[in-house]
């Protein structure tokens, strides 16, 4: 059975330098002030255009990010797999504001699975469908709303960019996660990729929708669509995860007065995550499941059903997944075991990735015990190295 507390097998591909480094950055981000007082500092600096690589890059950038470009990343996926962890290459930008730069995400995003194609160690391609539209257009979709003729024009492209991004993963073999966004823009996202599914998905899973299950209503939703791709007679894909803007999306509820689509406990929304996790595992012939979490119990969980379903640890409709730069005691440890694991390794100039940064921190600080986590194995790895030195 996988044991995540062997922080030997868990930092054995760190050095002590990059554990010290860890330890540092997780001290900084446990406290949110400071996380509060760097964010609002590096916003200003690139607002006024200041250069901030020079204190980035060695610090919060090389934790979290694997490089400013996919060679410089592949380097680090190459490294990782050496100890059995695969790697999903991620641009990481979101909410561009200019058709540009939303050209310009299109084409890294086609870029990433080209450079996916044929290379073992990376399993997966990976988008954020904000990079690639406005973000009030879906908004006004959303709300039924009428575009004008330029947003329908936009709308149409997005739609067309995304079919093109998975049917060049099909033809590619490369499987594609397409991140959830916030509630109040996600349902014509959902829409798109039920009928890029039906369209893609005739032989297995290529194109993966994403489920924050911190929504009281996605275990439902996955019923009903695993259901419609039951009846159409094509394979689900579908990634896990908790959620990204629990309090954006419960200070937006309260401010406009509608109920909170987040669940109101964190056990409640563990209870859906492994309810889901369950119910995908158990429908493994139709359903591939991506459980992306930092969740020790929800992984377990995971390992367990595999067993009692007797699948194969390695069967590639089941993977596990954590970000580059934490919960190596997870990965690590489910990859010694012969499990399918993946970090996700962003990539992007060190202005591009900022705001995924940020959002990084802040996650670190508002999510009890995951710090203090990290935290804790870092401190008593260096213990470990340093009483074995002597």
């Amino acid at each position: 059975m996988v044991n995540f507390t062997n922080i030997q097998v868990a930092f054995k591909p760190r050095t002590n330098y990059e554990l010290k480094r860890a330890k540092w950055l997780f001290v900084m981000v446990s406290k949110s002030w400071l996380v509060w007082l760097g964010e609002k500092a590096v916003n200003t600096a690139l607002w006024l255009h200041f250069p901030i690589g020079w204190a980035v890059k060695p610090t919060i950038f090389k934790q979290f990010v694997g490089g400013e470009t996919l060679e410089e990343c592949s380097l680090v996926a190459q490294k990782l797999y050496e100890s059995g962890v695969f790697s999903i290459l991620d641009y990481s930008v979101e909410g561009e504001s200019s058709e540009n730069e939303r050209s310009k995400t299109f084409n890294e995003i086609v870029n990433t699975i080209h450079f996916a194609s044929g290379k073992p160690y990376i399993p997966f391609a990976v988008f954020k469908p904000s990079g690639l539209v406005d973000i009030a257009i879906l908004e006004k979709v959303e709300r039924g709303d009428t575009l004008t003729k330029q947003e329908a024009s936009d709308y149409e492209l997005f739609q067309s960019r995304v079919d093109k991004i998975c049917n060049f993963a099909h033809s590619n073999n490369v499987p594609v996660l397409v991140d959830a966004e916030e509630t109040w823009y996600q349902k014509p996202i959902d829409e798109l990729l039920i009928h890029l599914m039906e369209k893609y998905n005739k032989e297995k899973a290529i194109v993966f929708n994403t489920l924050q299950m911190y929504r009281h209503d996605r275990l439902d939703f996955l019923k009903t669509i695993h259901a419609k791709a039951t009846e159409g007679k094509y394979f689900l894909g579908i990634k896990l995860v908790r959620g990204a803007y629990m309090e954006k999306e419960r200070e937006r509820a309260l401010k406009l007065g509608y109920p909170s689509p987040i669940n109101s406990t964190k056990n409640s929304t563990d209870n859906l995550f492994n309810a889901a996790v369950d119910y995908c595992v158990r429908n493994i012939d139709s359903i591939s499941v991506f459980c992306g979490s930092h969740n020790e119990d929800s992984n377990m969980l995971l390992v367990k059903l595999i067993d009692e379903m007797k699948i194969s640890s390695n069967d590639n409709r089941a993977f596990f997944s954590q970000l580059y730069g934490m919960s190596d005691h997870i990965s690590f440890n489910l990859a010694a075991n012969g499990y399918n694991v993946a970090k996700y390794v962003p990539f992007g100039s060190v202005r591009e990735v900022m705001p995924y940064l940020i959002r990084r921190a802040r996650e670190n600080t508002s999510v009890k015990g995951q710090t203090g986590r990290e935290l804790s194995l870092l401190k008593q790895e260096l213990i470990r190295r340093k009483n074995n030195s002597k």
